[in-house]
This record gives structure tokens, C-alpha cells and sequence, in this order.
């Protein structure tokens, strides 16, 4: 079959190599100028398997107050407000039960031990380099609830075969010295030795040469998708910049993006773009090698190679990048706070990166075939796309056929 694939990111290429497996061939079409220039091009680096907790929990609903009065600096909530924004967040807030949390977040824990299989099965088959490191993962822990509650989740976890534990705050700096130089208070930590970390623009950009070179898929960048054709919830074809492209099947793999085809056919996949950052500054001798997560400033450090990238915040602003510089500066502030020892601040070019997470109310991916025959989603995936990529783009693969 011929499939094309709308969106390059990280998605969108890793669901045209396993389409690619399949013996399809592929056309990956992307309105900019380079693979995963958009939300692939600059995450936080961290392959997280062991960190996939639903973002609508209980705890965050008792926080509410708190955030949308500007309380909390990691998050800015200044939506333009319109019905998809009210009905996602009438959703969102319906997700926010425990039973729901710890439904969503072990249906997505399940995707991501998966996504590390499949991740390891690539990088035996194919060379790419992207600074792959099992470097494994702490998320610090302040207080004693949140201890308490982190012992409960790594119990499920662990049911489901997720190594993870928490440790106390001595064995933490063990594990990872630079922790000692972190100046928050922690009582401890979430431990997950098997987590990874890895360049997620690298990775897509790599393996999209290899699957150009050998195998049938074609990029075709700087060209803007204007409508998906469709009769009788059937497929047709696509309109382009370019011209009409007749196709078996499609796979919007758009992010954030989405909704723009897919509401002209009636299709809902109730996502809502929400904005994080990042920066990558130059490694030093007290750089951590194990990631940390410090949830209290919503921020993570991960090493990637020579450089650090730190990433961080939740921002709903609708589709707005104004105060992306603004932003970046006041992630920046927070590091030096909060970490002042691990990156080189006074770098003279600090790379700055904004990108919208597609984020859904129960935090699962939209995979899957659509109601039009033919047409495939492979989107949604949140925070967690660069952990999620390859179980998705494998499922949504395997369910393409005549």
C-alpha cells in the first residue's frame, strides 16, 4: 500500500519505519523545513518508561485554586477561552478521580515498557547516534506525602513489572552526587536504574536519512496539508501546497496540530495544545549523569552527551509563543535556584526551545484507526511523546492493511 504520514517529528517518522517494515511505501509530508522541528526538536531528552503518571490526579485538583491565580510560577493558564478549551477541561477534571489516575497511568505505563522493548530492537538494527545513555532516573521527593504517595505508585508499578522504588535522600546522593548540590530540601526520592535518555531531534533526523536511503519512504517537507478528501466515510485522497495526492491510507501524526484536518471531517480528538521549554547549556564537571526530576519546580536536568538540557513548566496560553524568550528566562532563574551548580549558565549561546505538548484529559495517546476508513491517528501523546513513539507507531502500523 501506498501510506502517507502527516508530520515529521518524532511520531511521524517512527510510525513511517514501522510502516516501512510492513512493506509499505511511504510518503511523510511536514509543512516545515526539516524533521522534527516542532515538539520533537528540543524535550526535555528523557526516554521516562517509568515515569508515566497521568497528569489529571487528585493532588492536582486540590491545586487548582492555587494555579489558576498565577500562584505557581511553573505554570501560566491564560487560555483564550472558547468551547474546545471548556470542553477539555470538563474532561480533564472528570479524570482527576484516583480510580481514573491510576487506570489512565497504568494503561500508559504498559506503552512505555513496550516503547522500551521496541526502542532497544532499533538501535540493535539500525546505526543511529543520538546520545543514548541508560542513565537512569531520580524524581526528588520534598515531603512526607509525597513520599507516601510515591511508595503506593511504585507498588503498582512494580506490579506490572516496572523496576522503580523510592530511596531516602542519602541513598539518592549515592546514586547521583549532584543531588547534594541541589538546594531544595528532599526527604528522597523515585529510583528507576532502567530509565534512558537520548536525543529525540537526532534519533527522528537519523532515522528519516536511514529510511530514505534505505527504504520506500520519501519526505516531502515545506508542504502544507490543506484538507484530507473523504466520501462517504471513506478515504480519497489528500489536497496539498503541491497538489492532490491519492493515497490507501493516511496517519496524522500532527500533535498539536490535529484538530486542523481533522475537524473539517468531524472527527474530535479533544487535544489541547499545552507550552513547555526548554534550554541545552554546555556540561561541567558537576553536571549530573543520572536525570533528576524536581516536580516542585516542574523542571527536569538531563545529560545529554556534552551538553545539559534542562526543561521545564506547563503553560495553557491556546497557541500563543509571544513570551517564549520570556519564558526560557525564567526557567533559566529557576535552575540557577534550584540546581546552581549543575550547567554552565554563563555559556555564551544558550539554545532556547518552546513546543506544544498534545496534551488529552486522560494523558493516553490518540492511536488507532478513525471512523474513516483509511484514515489512522497516531497523536496526543502529551509530555510523553519521545517515551511513547515507538509503541504507538508499531500499534498504528500493525493496523494498517487492504
Amino acid at each position: 500500500m501506498h501510506v502517507v504520514v502527516l508530520g515529521a517529528g518524532v511520531i511521524g517518522v517512527t510510525t513511517a519505519y514501522y510502516l516501512s517494515q510492513n512493506g509499505h511505501r511511504v510518503t511523510v509530508l511536514d509543512s516545515a523545513g526539516e524533521l522534527a522541528s516542532g515538539a520533537s526538536a528540543g524535550n526535555g531528552g528523557q526516554l521516562s518508561y517509568s515515569f508515566t503518571d497521568a497528569m489529571a490526579s487528585p493532588a492536582l485538583l486540590t491545586k487548582m485554586p492555587r494555579l489558576m491565580m498565577g500562584l505557581d510560577p511553573a505554570f501560566h493558564i491564560r487560555p483564550p477561552v472558547n468551547s474546545h478549551l471548556v470542553r477539555w477541561g470538563l474532561s480533564f477534571l472528570r479524570q482527576c478521580t484516583a480510580s481514573q489516575n491510576r487506570e489512565n497511568t497504568t494503561a500508559i505505563l504498559k506503552l512505555a515498557l513496550r516503547s522500551a522493548d521496541l526502542m532497544s530492537e532499533i538501535r540493535s538494527s539500525i546505526p543511529l547516534d543520538f546520545s543514548f545513555r541508560r542513565a537512569g532516573k531520580l524524581v526528588m521527593l520534598a515531603t512526607q506525602a509525597s513520599v507516601q504517595e510515591a511508595e503506593a505508585l511504585c507498588e503498582l508499578k512494580r506490579s506490572h513489572g516496572c523496576e522503580v522504588s523510592v530511596v531516602s535522600y542519602k541513598r539518592a546522593v549515592e546514586i547521583e552526587p549532584a543531588v547534594k548540590l541541589m538546594r531544595h530540601h528532599y526527604l528522597g526520592a523515585v529510583y528507576s536504574e532502567h530509565d534512558e535518555v537520548g536525543n529525540s531531534q537526532s534519533f527522528t533526523t537519523g532515522l528519516g536519512r536511514w529510511l530514505s536511503e534505505n527504504r520506500d519512504v520519501e519526505f516531502r517537507l515545506d508542504t502544507e496539508v490543506n484538507n484530507i478528501i473523504a466520501r462517504n466515510n471513506a478515504l480519497q485522497g489528500i489536497d496539498t501546497s503541491r497538489g492532490r495526492l491519492d493515497t490507501n491510507a493516511i496517519v496524522v501524526c500532527m500533535g498539536s496540530w490535529s484538530g486542523k484536518v481533522l475537524r473539517p471531517l468531524g472527527i474530535r480528538t479533544n487535544i489541547y495544545p499545552m507550552r513547555g521549554y526548554s534550554m541545552t547549556l554546555p556540561a561541567v564537571e558537576g553536571s549530573n549523569h543520572v536525570s533528576i526530576t524536581d516536580p516542585g519546580s516542574k523542571m527536569v536536568f538531563s545529560r545529554l552527551g556534552d551538553q545539559m538540557r534542562i526543561a521545564g513548566f506547563a503553560d495553557f496560553v491556546g497557541y500563543r509563543t509571544t513570551k517564549d524568550h520570556e519564558r526560557v528566562q525564567d526557567l533559566l532563574a529557576t535552575a540557577r535556584k534550584v540546581a546552581p551548580a549543575i550547567a554552565d549558565y554563563e555559556a555564551d549561546s544558550i539554545h532556547e526551545w518552546g513546543g506544544f505538548r498534545p496534551l488529552t484529559p486522560d494523558s493516553r495517546p490518540v492511536a488507532g484507526p478513525s471512523k474513516i476508513h483509511g484514515l489512522h491517528l497516531n497523536t496526543g501523546h502529551g509530555m510523553l511523546g519521545w517515551t511513547l513513539a515507538c509503541a504507538t507507531s508499531h500499534d498504528v502500523a500493525a493496523g494498517i492493511s487492504i
